[in-house]
């Protein structure tokens, strides 16, 4: 395991939470790759398109994130990632509420770098 693959990785998930923040959809796009999936809590499968659309649209609000845990997890091209983070989020129309969500990633070394793969929300 590459001590440089592993803090890329940490900070591509704290950068995946201020793009998600401050709706930063190309930031977001730079982090995924082309078939990027997210599982949420409720069962939803979303494509990273329909995803980055709804958090312009406003269906997914997220106002802060301060992360308690990050594990990582370097297997050659492939990597798996673990944070767990207090957010304070609104989403699919509901209020404000403050979180403790669990994001199982997976990611893909391609030739241009690391991309999430894959993410899974849930609680913790």
């Amino acid at each position: 395991m590459s001590q440089s693959d592993t803090a890329l990785i940490e900070q591509m998930y704290r950068d995946y939470w201020r793009y998600m923040i401050s709706k930063d959809v190309e930031g977001l796009r730079s982090l995924m790759a082309k078939d990027y999936i997210l599982h949420h809590m409720t069962g939803v499968k979303q494509s990273a398109e329909v995803f980055l659309s709804g958090l312009t649209e406003g269906t997914f609000n997220y106002y802060s994130a301060e992360h308690e845990d990050i594990q990582v997890s370097v297997h050659d091209n492939q990597a798996s990632l673990t944070g767990k983070s207090r957010v304070l989020a609104a989403v699919y129309g509901g209020g404000k509420h403050l979180c403790r969500l669990r994001g199982d990633f997976t990611l893909w070394k391609e030739p241009g770098g690391w991309k999430f793969a894959s993410s899974r929300a849930s609680t913790y």
